[in-house]
Protein backbone atom coordinates (compact mmCIF):
# COMPACT_ATOMS: atom_id res chain seq x y z
CA UNK A 1 0.00 0.00 0.00
CA UNK A 2 1.46 3.20 -0.66
CA UNK A 3 2.05 6.24 1.75
CA UNK A 4 -0.62 7.45 3.72
CA UNK A 5 -0.25 11.29 5.03
CA UNK A 6 -0.30 11.24 9.03
CA UNK A 7 -3.69 13.38 8.85
CA UNK A 8 -5.13 11.44 6.69
CA UNK A 9 -3.94 7.81 8.43
CA UNK A 10 -4.79 8.88 11.95
CA UNK A 11 -7.80 10.87 11.00
CA UNK A 12 -10.49 10.10 14.18
CA UNK A 13 -13.05 7.60 13.33
CA UNK A 14 -14.50 8.07 16.44
CA UNK A 15 -15.87 11.17 18.74
CA UNK A 16 -13.64 10.05 21.46
CA UNK A 17 -10.35 10.95 19.16
CA UNK A 18 -11.53 13.99 18.43
CA UNK A 19 -9.75 16.25 20.01
CA UNK A 20 -10.29 19.94 21.28
CA UNK A 21 -14.00 20.33 20.74
CA UNK A 22 -15.46 18.90 23.66
CA UNK A 23 -18.27 21.11 23.72
CA UNK A 24 -19.30 20.17 20.09
CA UNK A 25 -18.85 16.19 20.38
CA UNK A 26 -20.62 15.96 23.61
CA UNK A 27 -23.35 17.95 22.23
CA UNK A 28 -24.01 15.87 19.11
CA UNK A 29 -23.82 12.37 20.88
CA UNK A 30 -26.66 13.39 23.19
CA UNK A 31 -28.63 14.55 20.42
CA UNK A 32 -27.84 10.78 19.00
CA UNK A 33 -28.16 8.84 22.01
CA UNK A 34 -31.62 10.51 23.10
CA UNK A 35 -32.73 10.64 19.33
CA UNK A 36 -32.93 14.46 18.85
CA UNK A 37 -31.42 14.48 15.77
CA UNK A 38 -31.48 17.71 13.28
CA UNK A 39 -31.91 17.72 9.65
CA UNK A 40 -29.24 20.51 9.29
CA UNK A 41 -26.35 21.65 10.63
CA UNK A 42 -23.80 24.29 10.37
CA UNK A 43 -19.89 23.04 10.90
CA UNK A 44 -17.80 26.97 11.30
CA UNK A 45 -14.18 27.12 12.31
CA UNK A 46 -10.29 27.75 10.80
CA UNK A 47 -9.36 25.13 8.93
CA UNK A 48 -7.42 22.09 10.07
CA UNK A 49 -10.10 22.46 13.58
CA UNK A 50 -12.37 18.76 12.69
CA UNK A 51 -15.04 20.24 10.90
CA UNK A 52 -15.38 17.48 8.20
CA UNK A 53 -13.69 14.91 10.70
CA UNK A 54 -16.62 15.57 12.61
CA UNK A 55 -19.56 15.09 10.16
CA UNK A 56 -17.81 11.90 8.81
CA UNK A 57 -17.97 10.70 12.45
CA UNK A 58 -22.27 12.16 12.89
CA UNK A 59 -23.31 10.12 9.83
CA UNK A 60 -21.58 6.79 10.78
CA UNK A 61 -23.13 7.51 14.09
CA UNK A 62 -26.45 8.07 12.79
CA UNK A 63 -26.14 5.14 10.72
CA UNK A 64 -24.64 2.80 13.15
CA UNK A 65 -26.28 -1.01 13.61
CA UNK A 66 -24.92 -1.29 17.18
CA UNK A 67 -23.76 2.69 18.65
CA UNK A 68 -22.13 3.18 21.84
CA UNK A 69 -23.29 6.19 23.98
CA UNK A 70 -23.90 8.28 20.73
CA UNK A 71 -20.81 6.98 19.14
CA UNK A 72 -20.61 4.68 16.28
CA UNK A 73 -18.96 1.12 17.03
CA UNK A 74 -17.07 1.23 14.08
CA UNK A 75 -17.34 -2.47 13.58
CA UNK A 76 -20.76 -3.11 11.94
CA UNK A 77 -21.24 -2.86 8.33
CA UNK A 78 -22.71 0.70 7.94
CA UNK A 79 -20.05 1.57 10.18
CA UNK A 80 -17.06 -0.02 7.89
CA UNK A 81 -18.71 1.18 4.71
CA UNK A 82 -19.12 4.80 5.45
CA UNK A 83 -15.35 4.66 6.80
CA UNK A 84 -14.48 3.02 3.22
CA UNK A 85 -16.17 5.62 1.53
CA UNK A 86 -17.87 2.59 -0.20
CA UNK A 87 -21.66 3.68 1.21
CA UNK A 88 -24.73 5.43 -0.75
CA UNK A 89 -25.49 7.36 2.71
CA UNK A 90 -22.59 9.39 3.05
CA UNK A 91 -22.59 12.51 0.25
CA UNK A 92 -19.32 14.54 0.42
CA UNK A 93 -20.13 17.86 -1.74
CA UNK A 94 -17.40 20.22 -2.31
CA UNK A 95 -19.14 23.41 -2.97
CA UNK A 96 -15.79 24.93 -4.30
CA UNK A 97 -16.12 23.23 -7.55
CA UNK A 98 -19.63 22.45 -7.52
CA UNK A 99 -21.32 25.91 -6.63
CA UNK A 100 -23.99 26.12 -9.29
CA UNK A 101 -27.38 26.13 -9.25
CA UNK A 102 -27.77 23.09 -11.42
CA UNK A 103 -25.22 21.03 -8.92
CA UNK A 104 -27.87 22.01 -5.74
CA UNK A 105 -30.64 20.78 -8.14
CA UNK A 106 -29.08 17.53 -8.85
CA UNK A 107 -29.41 17.27 -4.45
CA UNK A 108 -32.81 18.10 -4.53
CA UNK A 109 -33.37 15.33 -7.04
CA UNK A 110 -31.38 13.01 -5.37
CA UNK A 111 -33.20 13.22 -1.43
CA UNK A 112 -36.45 12.27 -3.04
CA UNK A 113 -35.32 8.57 -3.04
CA UNK A 114 -34.33 6.84 0.30
CA UNK A 115 -31.57 5.06 1.49
CA UNK A 116 -31.28 1.77 0.17
CA UNK A 117 -29.92 1.05 3.55
CA UNK A 118 -29.17 2.71 6.77
CA UNK A 119 -31.64 4.83 8.31
CA UNK A 120 -29.98 8.47 7.20
CA UNK A 121 -28.67 9.78 4.22
CA UNK A 122 -26.25 12.17 5.49
CA UNK A 123 -25.15 15.31 2.98
CA UNK A 124 -21.72 16.68 3.56
CA UNK A 125 -21.36 20.05 1.79
CA UNK A 126 -17.76 21.56 2.58
CA UNK A 127 -16.69 25.15 2.06
CA UNK A 128 -20.58 26.18 1.46
CA UNK A 129 -19.86 29.36 1.60
CA UNK A 130 -18.47 28.90 -2.30
CA UNK A 131 -22.25 28.17 -3.37
CA UNK A 132 -23.54 31.15 -5.41
CA UNK A 133 -26.36 33.53 -4.65
CA UNK A 134 -28.65 31.20 -7.15
CA UNK A 135 -27.40 27.98 -5.63
CA UNK A 136 -28.41 29.06 -2.07
CA UNK A 137 -31.57 30.04 -2.99
CA UNK A 138 -32.13 26.64 -4.41
CA UNK A 139 -31.01 24.98 -1.62
CA UNK A 140 -33.45 27.11 0.70
CA UNK A 141 -37.08 25.33 0.38
CA UNK A 142 -35.00 21.89 0.48
CA UNK A 143 -32.82 22.93 3.74
CA UNK A 144 -35.65 23.80 5.60
CA UNK A 145 -37.86 20.86 5.03
CA UNK A 146 -35.79 17.80 3.73
CA UNK A 147 -36.93 14.16 4.19
CA UNK A 148 -37.46 13.01 7.93
CA UNK A 149 -34.01 10.08 6.59
CA UNK A 150 -32.21 13.07 4.86
CA UNK A 151 -29.58 15.34 7.32
CA UNK A 152 -27.49 18.68 5.54
CA UNK A 153 -24.13 19.17 7.44
CA UNK A 154 -22.80 22.34 5.61
CA UNK A 155 -18.83 22.91 6.84
CA UNK A 156 -17.06 26.28 5.77
CA UNK A 157 -14.50 28.72 7.39
CA UNK A 158 -16.16 31.78 6.49
CA UNK A 159 -19.48 31.92 8.02
CA UNK A 160 -20.26 35.48 7.24
CA UNK A 161 -20.54 34.78 3.82
CA UNK A 162 -23.39 32.73 4.58
CA UNK A 163 -26.63 34.52 3.59
CA UNK A 164 -28.79 34.27 7.10
CA UNK A 165 -32.09 32.80 5.09
CA UNK A 166 -29.67 29.65 5.09
CA UNK A 167 -28.08 30.04 8.37
CA UNK A 168 -31.42 30.65 10.35
CA UNK A 169 -32.57 27.10 9.32
CA UNK A 170 -29.10 25.32 10.42
CA UNK A 171 -28.00 24.83 14.07
CA UNK A 172 -24.75 26.15 14.29
CA UNK A 173 -21.67 25.29 15.55
CA UNK A 174 -18.39 27.03 16.05
CA UNK A 175 -15.14 24.96 16.08
CA UNK A 176 -12.10 26.64 18.33
CA UNK A 177 -8.50 26.49 17.64
CA UNK A 178 -7.04 23.86 19.58
CA UNK A 179 -4.56 24.99 22.01
CA UNK A 180 -0.99 24.26 21.81
CA UNK A 181 -0.74 21.95 24.92
CA UNK A 182 -3.91 19.88 23.52
CA UNK A 183 -1.87 19.50 19.79
CA UNK A 184 1.45 18.62 21.44
CA UNK A 185 -0.54 15.85 23.23
CA UNK A 186 -1.43 14.64 20.02
CA UNK A 187 1.23 14.87 18.39
CA UNK A 188 3.52 13.09 21.04
CA UNK A 189 0.90 10.16 21.07
CA UNK A 190 0.77 9.90 17.49
CA UNK A 191 5.02 10.04 17.13
CA UNK A 192 4.81 7.34 19.76
CA UNK A 193 2.89 5.03 17.78
CA UNK A 194 4.79 5.67 14.38
CA UNK A 195 8.03 5.03 16.46
CA UNK A 196 9.09 8.55 15.87
CA UNK A 197 12.21 9.88 18.00
CA UNK A 198 11.43 13.32 18.54
CA UNK A 199 11.86 16.06 21.23
CA UNK A 200 9.27 17.22 23.69
CA UNK A 201 10.30 20.96 22.80
CA UNK A 202 10.62 19.99 19.12
CA UNK A 203 6.41 18.68 18.97
CA UNK A 204 5.83 22.07 21.13
CA UNK A 205 7.12 24.14 18.75
CA UNK A 206 5.65 22.49 15.82
CA UNK A 207 1.94 23.03 17.52
CA UNK A 208 2.46 26.81 17.77
CA UNK A 209 3.22 26.90 14.36
CA UNK A 210 -0.09 24.96 13.52
CA UNK A 211 -1.63 28.06 14.74
CA UNK A 212 -4.60 26.15 15.98
CA UNK A 213 -4.76 24.05 13.24
CA UNK A 214 -4.46 19.82 14.40
CA UNK A 215 -4.25 19.01 10.26
CA UNK A 216 -1.18 21.56 9.56
CA UNK A 217 0.88 20.23 12.66
CA UNK A 218 0.20 16.74 11.70
CA UNK A 219 1.48 17.79 8.30
CA UNK A 220 4.54 19.95 10.00
CA UNK A 221 5.55 16.90 11.43
CA UNK A 222 5.06 14.57 8.61
CA UNK A 223 7.67 17.01 6.55
CA UNK A 224 10.62 17.63 9.37
CA UNK A 225 10.38 13.36 10.15
CA UNK A 226 10.86 13.21 6.33
CA UNK A 227 13.82 15.38 6.03
CA UNK A 228 15.68 13.37 9.14
CA UNK A 229 14.65 9.79 8.55
CA UNK A 230 16.13 7.75 10.86
CA UNK A 231 17.18 10.81 13.51
CA UNK A 232 16.33 11.82 16.55
CA UNK A 233 14.56 15.21 15.62
CA UNK A 234 15.30 18.05 18.17
CA UNK A 235 14.40 21.40 18.19
CA UNK A 236 16.95 22.71 16.25
CA UNK A 237 15.93 20.62 13.47
CA UNK A 238 12.30 21.92 13.33
CA UNK A 239 13.73 25.49 13.15
CA UNK A 240 15.89 25.03 10.22
CA UNK A 241 12.84 23.17 8.26
CA UNK A 242 10.48 26.05 8.75
CA UNK A 243 12.55 28.38 8.76
CA UNK A 244 11.85 30.05 12.08
CA UNK A 245 14.63 31.20 15.00
CA UNK A 246 15.14 30.52 18.27
CA UNK A 247 12.91 33.06 21.24
CA UNK A 248 16.49 33.75 22.99
CA UNK A 249 17.12 35.28 19.51
CA UNK A 250 13.95 37.72 19.67
CA UNK A 251 15.47 38.06 23.35
CA UNK A 252 18.72 39.23 22.09
CA UNK A 253 17.22 41.85 19.32
CA UNK A 254 14.92 43.33 21.80
CA UNK A 255 18.37 44.21 23.88
CA UNK A 256 20.38 45.49 21.27
CA UNK A 257 16.96 47.57 20.18
CA UNK A 258 16.60 48.60 24.13
CA UNK A 259 20.42 49.73 24.52
CA UNK A 260 19.96 51.40 20.59
CA UNK A 261 22.73 49.38 19.35
CA UNK A 262 22.12 49.92 15.91
CA UNK A 263 25.26 47.97 14.93
CA UNK A 264 24.43 44.80 17.28
CA UNK A 265 21.08 44.67 15.86
CA UNK A 266 21.49 44.77 12.20
CA UNK A 267 24.30 41.73 12.63
CA UNK A 268 21.97 40.02 14.10
CA UNK A 269 19.54 40.27 11.11
CA UNK A 270 22.25 39.33 8.78
CA UNK A 271 22.42 35.94 10.86
CA UNK A 272 18.88 35.58 10.34
CA UNK A 273 19.52 36.19 6.24
CA UNK A 274 22.62 34.00 5.99
CA UNK A 275 21.18 31.34 8.15
CA UNK A 276 18.17 31.39 5.50
CA UNK A 277 15.44 31.54 7.65
CA UNK A 278 12.08 33.40 5.99
CA UNK A 279 12.32 36.89 6.96
CA UNK A 280 8.14 37.72 6.66
CA UNK A 281 7.72 34.93 9.66
CA UNK A 282 10.94 35.98 11.67
CA UNK A 283 8.91 39.47 11.54
CA UNK A 284 5.55 37.90 13.05
CA UNK A 285 7.48 35.77 15.18
CA UNK A 286 9.17 38.86 17.03
CA UNK A 287 5.86 40.76 16.86
CA UNK A 288 4.21 37.76 18.84
CA UNK A 289 7.10 38.22 20.96
CA UNK A 290 6.44 41.43 21.44
CA UNK A 291 2.76 41.11 22.13
CA UNK A 292 3.26 38.45 24.70
CA UNK A 293 5.78 40.83 26.79
CA UNK A 294 2.97 43.23 26.78
CA UNK A 295 0.36 40.81 27.91
CA UNK A 296 2.68 39.91 30.73
CA UNK A 297 2.97 43.39 32.13
CA UNK A 298 -0.77 44.09 31.36
CA UNK A 299 -1.22 41.36 34.21
CA UNK A 300 0.13 38.44 36.47
CA UNK A 301 -2.99 35.96 35.66
CA UNK A 302 -1.94 35.22 31.65
CA UNK A 303 -0.57 31.79 31.85
CA UNK A 304 -3.38 30.36 30.36
CA UNK A 305 -3.60 32.85 27.31
CA UNK A 306 0.16 32.51 26.90
CA UNK A 307 -0.42 28.78 26.30
CA UNK A 308 3.57 28.42 26.71
CA UNK A 309 5.77 26.29 29.01
CA UNK A 310 6.66 28.17 32.45
CA UNK A 311 10.85 28.23 31.80
CA UNK A 312 9.35 30.71 29.20
CA UNK A 313 7.47 32.46 31.28
CA UNK A 314 9.43 33.29 33.76
CA UNK A 315 11.99 34.36 30.73
CA UNK A 316 9.30 36.63 29.55
CA UNK A 317 8.67 38.09 33.11
CA UNK A 318 12.07 38.84 33.39
CA UNK A 319 12.45 40.58 29.92
CA UNK A 320 9.30 42.74 30.58
CA UNK A 321 10.57 44.19 33.67
CA UNK A 322 13.14 45.50 32.22
CA UNK A 323 10.93 47.63 29.38
CA UNK A 324 8.70 50.16 29.99
CA UNK A 325 5.23 49.68 28.10
CA UNK A 326 4.68 52.84 26.37
CA UNK A 327 8.19 52.33 24.82
CA UNK A 328 6.80 48.29 24.04
CA UNK A 329 3.89 49.72 22.27
CA UNK A 330 6.00 51.45 19.96
CA UNK A 331 7.67 48.55 19.15
CA UNK A 332 4.57 46.75 18.34
CA UNK A 333 3.22 49.51 16.50
CA UNK A 334 6.39 49.70 13.85
CA UNK A 335 6.84 46.07 13.61
CA UNK A 336 2.96 45.26 12.56
CA UNK A 337 3.56 47.85 10.08
CA UNK A 338 6.17 46.15 8.70
CA UNK A 339 4.16 43.00 8.46
CA UNK A 340 1.92 44.79 6.00
CA UNK A 341 4.72 46.42 4.20
CA UNK A 342 6.70 42.61 3.52
CA UNK A 343 3.49 41.14 2.27
CA UNK A 344 4.08 43.62 -1.12
CA UNK A 345 8.14 43.79 -1.00
CA UNK A 346 11.16 42.31 -3.19
CA UNK A 347 13.07 44.31 -0.61
CA UNK A 348 12.09 42.39 2.74
CA UNK A 349 15.57 43.21 4.61
CA UNK A 350 16.02 46.64 3.52
CA UNK A 351 12.23 47.02 5.49
CA UNK A 352 13.39 44.99 8.21
CA UNK A 353 16.61 46.93 8.50
CA UNK A 354 14.89 50.40 8.33
CA UNK A 355 12.35 49.53 11.30
CA UNK A 356 15.00 48.20 13.30
CA UNK A 357 16.87 51.25 13.46
CA UNK A 358 13.61 53.41 13.92
CA UNK A 359 13.40 51.01 16.87
CA UNK A 360 17.03 52.21 17.93
CA UNK A 361 16.61 55.78 16.80
CA UNK A 362 13.24 57.42 18.55
CA UNK A 363 14.18 60.75 17.80
CA UNK A 364 13.76 59.93 14.01
CA UNK A 365 9.97 60.05 14.61
CA UNK A 366 7.69 63.30 15.90
CA UNK A 367 4.56 61.24 17.25
CA UNK A 368 3.71 60.79 20.79
CA UNK A 369 4.83 57.63 21.26
CA UNK A 370 8.70 58.08 19.94
CA UNK A 371 8.80 61.31 22.27
CA UNK A 372 7.98 58.99 25.34
CA UNK A 373 10.63 56.44 23.83
CA UNK A 374 12.89 59.12 24.31
CA UNK A 375 12.05 60.10 27.62
CA UNK A 376 12.36 56.53 28.82
CA UNK A 377 15.54 56.38 27.42
CA UNK A 378 16.77 59.75 29.04
CA UNK A 379 15.46 58.54 32.55
CA UNK A 380 17.13 55.47 32.31
CA UNK A 381 20.40 56.95 31.48
CA UNK A 382 19.90 60.09 34.30
CA UNK A 383 19.11 56.97 36.84
CA UNK A 384 22.29 55.23 35.74
CA UNK A 385 24.19 58.60 36.39
CA UNK A 386 25.54 58.67 32.66
CA UNK A 387 26.54 62.14 31.97
CA UNK A 388 25.36 63.25 28.89
CA UNK A 389 26.77 67.40 27.49
CA UNK A 390 24.52 70.04 25.52
CA UNK A 391 23.72 69.25 21.84
CA UNK A 392 24.75 72.49 21.29
CA UNK A 393 27.77 72.72 18.50
CA UNK A 394 31.74 73.79 19.67
CA UNK A 395 32.22 77.29 18.39
CA UNK A 396 34.47 79.81 19.97
CA UNK A 397 33.78 81.49 23.39
CA UNK A 398 33.64 85.14 21.86
CA UNK A 399 30.80 83.42 19.55
CA UNK A 400 28.84 82.17 22.55
CA UNK A 401 29.05 85.05 24.21
CA UNK A 402 27.62 87.41 21.11
CA UNK A 403 24.79 85.39 21.12
CA UNK A 404 23.83 85.09 24.32
CA UNK A 405 24.56 88.88 25.51
CA UNK A 406 21.88 90.14 23.27
CA UNK A 407 19.27 87.69 24.45
CA UNK A 408 19.93 89.62 27.95
CA UNK A 409 19.41 92.82 26.60
CA UNK A 410 16.94 92.56 24.21
CA UNK A 411 14.46 91.33 27.17
CA UNK A 412 11.64 94.27 27.41
CA UNK A 413 11.99 97.14 30.21
CA UNK A 414 9.03 96.94 31.01
CA UNK A 415 8.22 93.09 31.68
CA UNK A 416 5.73 91.82 33.98
CA UNK A 417 7.35 91.33 37.42
CA UNK A 418 6.04 87.63 37.72
CA UNK A 419 8.26 86.83 34.60
CA UNK A 420 11.05 88.81 35.68
CA UNK A 421 11.28 86.36 38.59
CA UNK A 422 9.89 83.12 36.80
CA UNK A 423 12.98 83.77 34.30
CA UNK A 424 15.52 84.94 37.11
CA UNK A 425 14.75 81.44 39.07
CA UNK A 426 14.27 79.60 35.69
CA UNK A 427 17.11 76.87 36.59
CA UNK A 428 16.26 76.30 39.67
CA UNK A 429 12.41 75.74 38.77
CA UNK A 430 12.75 73.21 35.87
CA UNK A 431 15.89 71.47 38.25
CA UNK A 432 13.10 70.34 40.91
CA UNK A 433 10.88 68.90 38.26
CA UNK A 434 10.47 65.17 36.93
CA UNK A 435 12.94 64.54 33.78
CA UNK A 436 10.00 64.11 31.12
CA UNK A 437 8.44 67.18 32.04
CA UNK A 438 11.97 69.03 32.32
CA UNK A 439 12.55 67.95 29.12
CA UNK A 440 9.15 68.71 27.75
CA UNK A 441 10.26 72.28 28.78
CA UNK A 442 13.01 72.61 27.20
CA UNK A 443 11.94 74.79 24.52
CA UNK A 444 9.45 76.89 26.44
CA UNK A 445 8.41 80.29 26.05
CA UNK A 446 7.34 82.85 28.96
CA UNK A 447 5.11 85.60 29.08
CA UNK A 448 2.35 87.45 31.32
CA UNK A 449 -1.22 87.28 31.10
CA UNK A 450 -4.10 88.43 33.35
CA UNK A 451 -5.39 87.12 36.81
CA UNK A 452 -1.53 85.74 37.80
CA UNK A 453 -1.33 83.89 34.68
CA UNK A 454 1.88 83.07 33.50
CA UNK A 455 1.70 81.64 29.75
CA UNK A 456 3.85 78.88 28.23
CA UNK A 457 4.37 78.77 24.61
CA UNK A 458 4.94 76.14 22.67
CA UNK A 459 5.96 75.73 18.75
CA UNK A 460 5.00 71.95 19.29
CA UNK A 461 1.56 70.58 19.61
CA UNK A 462 3.01 67.30 21.43
CA UNK A 463 4.57 69.63 23.92
CA UNK A 464 1.66 71.81 24.43
CA UNK A 465 -0.40 69.33 25.03
CA UNK A 466 1.82 67.69 27.42
CA UNK A 467 1.11 70.38 29.78
CA UNK A 468 -2.78 70.81 28.99
CA UNK A 469 -2.74 67.84 31.56
CA UNK A 470 -3.69 68.85 34.55
CA UNK A 471 -1.26 66.89 36.61
CA UNK A 472 1.73 67.92 34.44
CA UNK A 473 0.40 71.86 34.56
CA UNK A 474 -0.14 71.53 38.53
CA UNK A 475 3.31 70.79 38.83
CA UNK A 476 4.71 73.53 37.20
CA UNK A 477 2.32 76.13 39.19
CA UNK A 478 3.41 74.58 42.19
CA UNK A 479 7.50 74.63 41.67
CA UNK A 480 7.08 78.41 40.04
CA UNK A 481 4.73 79.10 43.20
CA UNK A 482 7.25 77.90 45.56
CA UNK A 483 10.22 80.17 44.30
CA UNK A 484 8.43 83.12 43.55
CA UNK A 485 6.60 83.17 46.49
CA UNK A 486 3.21 84.49 45.17
CA UNK A 487 0.11 81.88 43.74
CA UNK A 488 -0.13 81.56 39.97
CA UNK A 489 -1.54 79.90 37.03
CA UNK A 490 -0.01 77.98 33.94
CA UNK A 491 -1.67 78.26 30.84
CA UNK A 492 -0.33 76.64 27.70
CA UNK A 493 -0.47 78.23 24.32
CA UNK A 494 0.82 77.43 20.91
CA UNK A 495 3.12 79.70 18.94
CA UNK A 496 3.71 79.92 15.27
CA UNK A 497 6.93 81.15 14.33
CA UNK A 498 7.46 84.37 12.87
CA UNK A 499 4.01 85.41 14.44
CA UNK A 500 4.01 89.16 16.25
CA UNK A 501 2.49 87.57 19.08
CA UNK A 502 5.83 85.65 19.66
CA UNK A 503 7.74 88.99 20.53
CA UNK A 504 5.43 89.00 23.50
CA UNK A 505 7.89 86.27 24.71
CA UNK A 506 11.17 85.63 26.45
CA UNK A 507 12.77 81.76 26.36
CA UNK A 508 13.87 81.52 29.78
CA UNK A 509 16.16 79.05 28.83
CA UNK A 510 18.77 80.88 27.14
CA UNK A 511 19.20 83.11 29.90
CA UNK A 512 19.20 81.19 33.54
CA UNK A 513 20.59 77.57 32.90
CA UNK A 514 23.53 77.15 35.13
CA UNK A 515 20.83 74.60 37.34
CA UNK A 516 20.30 72.08 34.74
CA UNK A 517 22.02 70.31 31.83
CA UNK A 518 20.01 69.09 29.24
CA UNK A 519 20.90 65.93 27.40
CA UNK A 520 21.95 65.89 23.63
CA UNK A 521 19.56 62.81 22.51
CA UNK A 522 21.75 62.46 19.55
CA UNK A 523 24.45 61.05 21.44
CA UNK A 524 22.51 57.77 22.18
Amino acid sequence: MSYQALYRKWRPQGFEDVKGQEHIVTTLKNQIRLGRIGHAYLFCGTRGTGKTTVAKIFAKAVNCEHPVEGSPCGECAMCRAIQGQASMNMIEIDAASNNGVDNIREIRDEVEYSPAEGRYKVYIIDEVHMLSIGAFNALLKTLEEPPEYVIFILATTEAHKIPVTILSRCQRYDFRRITVDTITGRLAELAGREGMDVEDKALCYIARAADGSMRDALSLLDQCVAFYLNERLTYEHVLDILGAVDTGVFSRLLRYVMSQDVSGALKLVEEVVIQGRELTQFVMDFTWYLRNLMLIQSSDQLEEVLDMSEENLTALKEEAAQIKQSVLMRYIRIFSELTNQLRYSTQKRVLIELAIVKLCKPQMENNYESILNRLAVLEDMMERGVAVMPSTPSMPMDTKEMMQEPAVESLPPAQAKDVEAVTAQWGKIISGLETSTMMMLKDAMVSAGPDNQIILGFRDDMQKGYFDAESHRTAVEKAVSEHIGKEVRIVSRRLEKGKAEEALFINPNKIHLEHVEFIDEDQF
